[in-house]
């Protein structure tokens, strides 16, 4: 058996700096219902016409252990980059870790959203939301937190490194600045992805059975004028269309309130699926990394982010495989995440690492930073803070005026 080494400082920077490509880990996944259980992976929109099972997932076949096998998405790569960012934010939001976080304040206006930060908006540093808010009264990217980054590069990502790391880490395209399509782009150096191994789909039944004995054919439902009301019968409490003809709800059944028996249906193309096990395949491009250039303390800030990029693996792990309703996954015995270093030669370093020790491995990297690269803010305080504009604002009131009224949205 191959002994294991324990991932310290010393050896990070090593790995960081040249010894190894990567650094990657597997596990093997099952239902936690047990083998047998159904799960249900992520489902999608799909052409009128695929009415096989299973056409709402993304299905494919993949070559393991060189046999053609059947398999599922069941969490994507952007999804799990999502997870990662998400416990990372839980780590600084606890006052466990330095990073640099950027938030939007929308408290005031959307008490549900709260604040959107850097780890949780969908572009990072880079999205529109950001893009729209103020900094001192001034558009963000005009800020002099904003612009710093706007001009960085593969060979001078030092600013991008201040203020958003885990964009060098995730991946970002800063698509919106004002650059447009020619703006910063750095490629993903870290991706997770966990797949359904042995597919085979199912069917899912639904029914409803009202207690009222209310029935289809009771009434014809209106919107009703009053948003509050949200339906009625009556028509002269009825929203109008421009002729002053009552609109319906929906399509004017009872049902379309939720009232009324709903008979049993099956459900085939997005019925959830058995299958063999789950695999969960998590790689660390330390190649990419050396990609990138911060001066002469490249070294430090390649090393802070490969900490980072290992952190963000273990702190997603550590709250499980609940990825969805009816899909929680957990190790089968024996077959936990275990990481190893894949050196230039193909050979490979088992690692020893828990989160504790990621946590103190990741802030003393963060320590050793020189002073040029060190992070501004203190853990669990904000590099910015920002308010959303006026024009934000309205964008976000006026999508909740027309959801609580029950207007179609439109979706791109």
């Amino acid at each position: 058996m191959t002994s294991s080494t324990q991932l310290d400082l010393k050896t990070l920077e090593s790995l960081t700096q040249g010894e190894a490509v990567a650094i990657r880990g597997r596990a093997t996944l099952e239902p936690a219902g047990g083998p047998g259980d159904k799960v249900f992976p992520p489902s999608h929109m799909i052409d009128k016409g695929a009415r096989d099972p299973g056409a709402k997932y993304a299905f494919e076949t993949r070559i393991i252990d060189g046999a053609r096998t059947d398999c599922v998405l069941l969490d994507s790569v952007q999804s799990q980059a999502n997870r990662m960012e998400e416990a990372l934010q839980a780590l600084w939001a606890d006052k466990r870790i330095a990073l640099p976080v950027i938030g939007v304040d929308f408290t005031a206006v959307a008490p549900d959203v709260g604040v959107v930060t850097s780890l949780s908006a969908p572009h990072r540093v880079a999205d529109a939301i950001l893009r729209d808010s103020l900094l001192d009264g001034k558009l963000f990217r005009y800020s002099e937190t904003g612009k710093s980054f706007t001009d960085a590069t593969a060979r001078n990502a030092a600013p991008l490194f201040r203020v958003c790391p885990t964009g060098l880490v995730f991946g970002i395209w800063d698509s919106t600045g004002p650059k447009g399509g020619l703006g910063s782009k750095f490629a993903r150096a870290l991706i997770s992805e966990i797949v359904g191994v042995g597919v085979v789909f199912g069917a899912k039944t639904s029914s409803r059975i009202d207690p009222t004995g209310i029935v289809t054919k009771a009434a014809d439902v209106l919107q009703a004028a009053d948003p509050a009301e949200g339906w009625t019968l009556d028509a002269a409490a009825a929203a109008k269309d421009a002729k002053g003809v009552p609109l319906k709800k929906g399509d004017g059944k009872v049902s379309e309130v939720n009232h009324s028996n709903v008979p049993p249906t099956v459900d085939r193309l997005g019925g959830g699926a058995t299958i063999d096990h789950a695999m969960h395949t998590v790689v660390l491009s330390l190649a990419a990394l050396r990609k990138l250039s911060f001066g002469a303390d490249s070294d430090a800030a390649r090393t802070v982010l490969s900490a980072l990029g290992i952190l963000a693996i273990l702190a997603a792990e550590s709250r499980g495989h609940d990825l969805r309703s009816r899909c929680l996954l957990v190790p089968r015995p024996g077959h936990a995440l275990k990481l190893e270093a894949v050196k230039r030669d193909g050979s490979t370093l088992p690692l020893t690492i828990d989160l504790d020790q990621a946590i103190a491995l990741y802030s003393a990297a963060v320590n050793a930073l020189p002073d040029g690269l060190k992070f501004k803010s203190k853990p669990g305080e904000p590099l910015a803070s920002l308010t959303p504009s006026p024009k934000l604002v309205h964008l976000v009131q006026k999508s909740r005026e027309l959801a609580s009224t029950g207007t179609e949205i439109e979706e791109s």
